[in-house]
């Protein structure tokens, strides 16, 4: 079986974007997301900041080989935001990424044709300025085991350069890692021969 096709997505959230129409305000952000829950945090976040905001639209791109794609109007008419959001980041060629456009009423209404060019300009401006970076397919791996064990997993860890995204290091330890799908056979194979050690596969990207 072939290796996963490398693909195109953000090294680093992008933004604000700011864009005025007819004194709205169209405040652009974009961030790579490993998963639909991780866009949606970073969705929920700008709804924190933002809070007065009149909307928050997005929308995402998850997945390359069967994407989870996702787009939200926030209240705006169909298809006037969240459609032409998710335009620019096929555009673009971008996977794992969610674009959020914030709006800011300012007293006059676009029209449907209006919104679409304000969202889709708000959205691409912002992905202009972002810094894109080509990755080849990782899956994201838990491993949950006892201190005991804690140095046979660090060595595992070491001598095949995985890359460690998180830790948790006390009586019951987790560590997660970050595996080249192409290799993911073999770090399974390898993790359980150690023993005593629970996998837990979070994501595939």
């Amino acid at each position: 079986m072939p290796d996963p096709a490398p693909y195109r997505t953000l090294s680093a959230p992008c933004g604000p974007f700011e864009l005025k129409e007819k004194k709205s305000k169209f405040i652009g952000w974009a961030f790579p997301a490993a998963s639909a829950g991780e866009a949606g945090d970073h969705i929920a976040s700008l709804r924190s900041r933002y809070a007065d905001a009149t909307h928050v639209c997005h929308a995402f791109r998850i997945g390359t080989d069967q994407p989870v794609v996702r787009m939200s109007d926030d209240g705006e008419p169909a298809h006037s935001a969240g459609a032409p959001i998710l335009h620019q980041i096929e555009a673009a060629g971008l996977y794992n990424v969610v674009v959020a456009v914030v709006r800011y009423y300012g007293g006059t209404n676009l029209g449907v044709g209006g919104l679409i060019r304000a969202y889709r300009e708000a959205a691409r401006g912002c992905l202009e300025e972002a810094r894109v970076v080509t990755r080849t397919p990782h899956a994201i791996l838990t491993l949950d085991f006892q201190y005991p064990v804690l140095g046979a997993v660090m060595r595992f860890i070491s001598q095949h350069r995985l890359e460690i995204r998180d830790q948790q290091m006390e009586l019951a330890c987790s560590v997660t890692i970050r595996v080249p799908l192409h290799a993911l056979p073999e770090i399974r194979s390898g993790i359980a021969a150690l023993g005593q050690v629970q996998i837990r596969e979070e994501t595939r990207y």
